[in-house]
């Protein structure tokens, strides 16, 4: 006799005693009852709902990174002890010595703790007004310059100065760049002008004398014992001059040194007689080093004494 075919699906219900509850099936399904059953009332009919629009398929909940984790349960972040500064994106760093890692947020294990804003950003309207006053001082410099250079060119040369000594009775001209000195080097002479540099001319009033050439002598040997100091001192001119409407005698001297740093220097020396109640008057002119250029200055002035 053959066997009965093994039975796989479903498993057979095990017998039941009578009035024992009936066992649901084993995954969950009643077993339904032998024989037939009348309908249950349903009411009227129900009409079925409408199907909802086709939304596509169901989309997925972006995953979280493995390596930034999920917060521990109860842990607040951030940390209550140091918090958090804001910063500007892609300027993470690092967490300081007195931080530990564990005490960071899953995105700044990952990209660094954010870090504070470094330095003091200028609002845009006040580097725009800052703009406008620098282009405004700029032209406002420019135009002063252009006046200026255009007075200079237009304004006429300036007449040359003149020096007043009451004490000598005299008054003299000054050349181009030369000025008026506050207290002359030699004493006796009453007022002082030149370049500032290598020329200097002196005033005073001199005494009555009968010889206007001996008086030139003495004078011209005693002032450059006095200022030239020269190895080798030559008389370079030696003459009568008439200045201003009075006679008068000149003599000239050219000092040369041995060595290398002195140049030869030049003095003159003019005495001038009275007249109609002027008093004799002494001028002496030291250039240092001699040259035509100091040379035509001490001309130009005693040419103009008056």
């Amino acid at each position: 006799m053959g066997e009965a075919p093994h039975r796989a699906w479903p498993p057979e219900e095990p017998p039941r005693r009578p009035g024992a509850p009936r066992r649901t099936h084993p995954y969950g399904a009643p077993v339904p009852k032998a024989g037939p059953a009348a309908p249950p009332d349903q009411g009227p009919p129900q009409r079925a709902p409408a199907a909802p629009p086709d939304q596509g398929p169901p989309q997925r909940a972006p995953a979280i990174p493995p390596d930034l984790g999920r917060p521990e349960p109860g842990r607040v972040w951030p940390p209550r002890h140091g918090g958090w500064s804001p910063a500007r994106p892609g300027h993470a760093r690092s967490p300081g010595p007195d931080r530990d890692e564990d005490d960071l947020p899953p995105s700044a294990r990952r990209y660094g703790a954010p870090a504070a804003p470094s330095g003091l950003r200028i609002p845009r309207r006040l580097r725009r007004l800052a703009l406008g006053l620098l282009a405004l001082a700029a032209c406002a410099a420019a135009t002063a310059g252009a006046v200026v250079a255009v007075l200079r060119i237009s304004s006429p040369s300036p007449v040359p100065g003149r020096v007043a000594d009451p004490a000598a009775g005299v008054g003299y001209p000054l050349p181009a760049g030369w000025r008026t000195g506050p207290v002359p080097p030699v004493t006796g002479f009453t007022s002082v002008a030149g370049d500032g540099r290598t020329v200097t001319v002196l005033v005073r009033p001199g005494g009555r004398v009968a010889d206007a050439r001996r008086a030139t002598v003495t004078l011209a040997d005693l002032y450059g014992r006095l200022l030239l100091h020269g190895d080798e001192v030559k008389v370079i001119d030696d003459r009568a001059v008439t200045v201003g409407g009075r006679a008068g005698h000149s003599r000239s001297l050219r000092a040369e040194y041995r060595d290398v740093v002195n140049r030869p220097a030049y003095l003159r020396v003019v005495f001038l007689t009275g007249s109609a109640g002027r008093p004799p008057v002494v001028v002496l002119a030291v250039a240092g080093p001699d040259d035509l250029r100091a040379r035509a200055g001490i001309d130009a002035v005693l040419a103009g004494l008056r």
